[in-house]
């Protein structure tokens, strides 16, 4: 099923300011939240183009890759992660924007719902090669991973008690007043952060938090075809959440050299070759430089300086995909600056023959 355009969803233009947006979801989120009798997946669906649309980095890939190749990169926990709806909500709801948000994307009312842990992000420059061809990186980065000594749980003999703020449920309830009545909320116990229990014996080893911070080696795949600039998200390996589980996702932001003799235009690649004037003139092969080595390109007799010819499939591949884009060769004649006597008078008998045959010059 194809998804509705994010900008049309929201009713605004793909240049509208982030404050015209932000206005437009204001509007939108009172006429269709659910207490005042709108529709839940509307509501969800302005919700969800506000995210992204919100978010300077998630409206640039959106605007650069569309629905198909944005829902590539980022999964719908990715989409409402860090968005900010808390001053929104706090202005037209009288309520936090987080906690208010669970009630509809969290799994339901009075249920608690483990958040996922942070994303981390992460920068690399790789090779033009490497990026037509694809490669594997090592990188090491900081990442909250769950304490080895106590398992996560941050207590020394694995003993707790019951948290005496939350009574052991892990959530409280919390009533606010706002201008559409009185507004009834289960939000996380900030005590024990939804555990329910408090520990006895802290565990020495992470200070009783259940977390330690440390290197990360990881085997990074590159895909070929990527280019300067794209990001690639790999599930799992960001921090963990407090409880030691479910692990955010690293973004990993590929910067590609340039090259010194390619110029890359979407997936096809650009060379300008120099050719001798007789060689313009005589036509013949000459060798040109591509991907996969030297190639062979018929010159044609007569071809003036800044032909362009094509080799076809000798480009950058499409990312996760079979088909590469072209190579253009742009031949430069070359017009020597030096000749010798004898070279002077074979031009002159060549341009005396042309006038009398051709009426040339």
């Amino acid at each position: 099923m194809t998804k509705k355009d994010y900008y049309e969803i929201l009713g605004v233009s793909k240049d509208s300011s982030k404050d015209e947006i932000k206005k437009m979801y204001k509007k939108l989120a009172l006429q269709h939240h659910p207490d005042r009798g709108g529709d839940a997946e509307k509501f969800k669906e302005i919700s969800e183009a506000y995210a992204v649309l919100s978010d300077d980095n998630k409206r640039k890939q959106y605007d650069q890759f569309g629905h198909q190749g944005f829902d590539q990169r980022f999964s719908q926990e990715d989409i409402f992660r860090n968005a900010n709806f808390e001053d929104i909500f706090s202005e037209i709801f009288g309520s936090g924007g987080d906690n208010f948000f669970d009630m509809f994307f969290g799994g339901g009312r009075g249920r608690r719902r483990e958040q996922r842990g942070s994303d981390l992000h992460y920068e690399i420059e790789i090779e033009f090669e490497e990026a037509a061809f694809g490669t594997e990186k090592e990188i090491n980065y900081p990442r909250t991973e769950a304490c080895e000594k106590c398992k996560g749980s941050g207590s020394k003999d694995g003993k707790f008690e019951k948290c005496d703020d939350c009574n052991g449920t892990g959530q409280m309830r919390k009533i606010q007043q706002s201008l559409f009545g009185t507004i009834q909320q289960i939000i996380t116990c900030r005590t024990c952060h939804g555990s329910g229990k408090k520990i006895t014996n802290e565990c020495k080893e992470c200070s009783g938090s259940g977390l330690t911070s440390n290197i990360k080696e990881l085997n990074l795949k590159i895909p070929a075809g990527v280019d300067d600039g794209n990001q690639i998200r790999v599930s799992g390996e960001g921090d963990v959440n407090r409880e030691g589980k479910h692990p955010g996702d690293l973004y990993v932001t590929v910067y590609v050299k340039p090259s010194e003799i390619f110029r890359r235009e979407s997936n096809d690649i650009h060379i300008e070759q120099n050719i001798s004037i007789t060689k313009a003139i005589l036509g013949g092969e000459i060798d040109v430089p591509t991907l996969k080595g030297k190639e062979k390109l018929k010159i044609p007799n007569g071809t003036q300086s800044h032909t362009v010819f094509r080799l076809k499939n000798f480009g950058i591949p499409f990312v996760n995909s079979k088909e590469k884009g072209d190579q253009y060769v742009n031949v430069i004649v070359e017009i020597p600056k030096k000749i010798n006597n004898k070279q002077k008078d074979l031009l002159d008998k060549f341009e005396k023959e042309s006038k009398k045959k051709f009426g040339l010059f």
